[in-house]
């Protein structure tokens, strides 16, 4: 049986929790397509980064920062309203580029396959 510190256990409660408070309640305009990828929390339970992937430019990605930055006492509140905790971890939000990495090595896993094809058309397998 496997058993999750309560930081990891609380990392995941909290990101369906910002995740649903960003999609239903803040209408900031500077934040645009936001997704909450991971949330980790420290083992004192204090702090919180929160690791978001923002569709769009970096200036773009940059004002989404900005904008969460700002709700983030807000966001701080409406997580103390639907979980019960004694202390509310401190929130940082940072971007997290996994999301882009791996888009760009699946691009050129394909690029590669491309020209490994054009190079011996008897091998035409598809990934």
């Amino acid at each position: 049986m496997l058993h999750y510190k309560r930081s990891d256990r609380l990392g995941d409660l909290i990101q369906r929790e910002i995740s649903d408070i960003l999609h239903k309640q803040i209408k900031d305009p500077r934040i645009g397509f936001c997704t909450v990828m991971r949330v980790d929390v420290s083992d004192d339970l204090r702090h919180a980064k929160v690791r978001v992937s923002i569709m769009g430019s970096e200036n773009q990605q940059e004002r989404s920062l900005e904008g969460l930055k700002s709700a983030k006492n807000f966001i701080k509140k409406e997580i103390g309203n639907r979980i019960a905790l004694k202390h509310i971890p401190e929130l940082v939000f940072v971007l997290d580029h996994s999301v882009d990495y791996s888009l760009r090595i699946d691009k050129l896993i394909k690029e590669e396959h491309k020209k490994d094809k054009s190079r011996n058309p008897e091998n035409d397998t598809e990934l």
